[in-house]
């Protein structure tokens, strides 16, 4: 297989995992709740869904097992918050902190434990297509339901009326308290959903991406997928773009190793990293760019009646 086709099919298998996390974000940043926590959820998700996939030897289980445990930790996250009043950020770490050494000891018995191997994904005609059919019909179905959701996503957001209450409810809460909508509960559901996406990318990663169990494997992950929300000044479509982008900067090292390209290897493991630290420097240049799509309200806590 030409290795460019083998690094754009990296890419978006790499990419898949961020704009499942970015996505997921971004939900809950619509609704003005910033949750640092992601790393952490995704480390237990990843966990959750390797065991479940060991055990049963069915993706989609693990899968539905790393979403639950994702949304059980976002609910625990967003009553903290949203009802007890807790600063997010300093939540959100702790959750990170949390999920990040309950992962590690959980996972202890399933480091060298391997999951049953699984038929080939090659869409039928289209993946025999020269250097095309490699590169993007071969993929694990949800690749392709991760693009599927990004484009439902921004139909919901922009073209339902749900999606305008729950944007509402991140631009001006007091205003949609007023009018009679249940902030609190439409944030937590926000929340919960996107600790559920958060979820589904870690399961993901442990399940397909590697597939293994090792401690820490997200790897900061959970925190490009934060920045990527910036990055994408709260758009869906743009997170989407954005987290390929990314993926393709993590496995372009591979391809520049594959490919003889002598540098050291500390060097090329940071890319993704100082990629992330560039692209958020280019954009802090320009603020007005950002406030024109950031939720008003998001990162502060809302008071019903105070």
């Amino acid at each position: 297989m030409d290795s460019y086709a083998l690094l754009l099919a990296a890419t978006l298998n790499a990419g898949t995992v961020l704009a499942l996390a970015s996505l997921g974000l971004l939900n809950n940043e619509k609704v003005g709740v910033v949750n640092l926590g992601a790393e952490g959820m995704m480390l237990c998700a990843a966990i959750a869904g390797f065991a479940t996939v060991v055990h049963t030897g069915n993706d989609w289980l693990g899968f539905a097992a790393g979403m639950a445990a994702g949304a059980a930790l976002a609910a625990i996250f967003g009553v903290l918050v949203i009802w007890l009043n807790t600063n997010q950020y300093a939540t959100g770490l702790a959750l990170t902190l949390f999920g990040t050494g309950f992962s590690a000891f959980v996972g202890t018995g399933y480091v060298q434990a391997k999951i049953p191997e699984r038929a080939s994904f090659a869409i039928p005609g289209l993946s025999d297509i020269p250097w095309v059919g490699p590169a993007l019909f071969r993929h694990h179905p949800m690749v392709y339901l991760t693009v599927a959701f990004a484009l439902a996503l921004i139909w919901f957001l922009y073209r339902t009326r749900s999606g305008l209450v729950l944007r509402s409810v991140g631009e001006n809460p007091e205003s949609a308290h007023a009018l009679g909508y249940p902030v609190r509960r439409i944030r937590l559901l926000a929340v919960v959903a996107g600790g559920a996406l958060c979820g589904l990318a870690g399961a993901y990663m442990s399940i397909i991406y590697t597939p293994l169990w090792v401690e820490g494997m997200v790897a900061g992950k959970g925190w490009i997928a934060l920045a990527l929300t910036t990055f994408a000044t709260w758009r869906p479509a743009r997170v989407l773009l954005g987290a390929y982008l990314f993926g393709g900067v993590t496995m372009l090292q591979f391809h520049l190793q594959g490919i003889g390209v002598e540098l050291p290897s500390q060097f090329l493991t940071m890319l993704p990293y100082v990629a992330t630290i560039v692209v958020l420097a280019l954009i802090s240049r320009n603020p007005q760019w950002i406030r024109i799509n950031m939720p008003t309200s998001i990162g502060k806590p809302f008071h019903p009646g105070s």
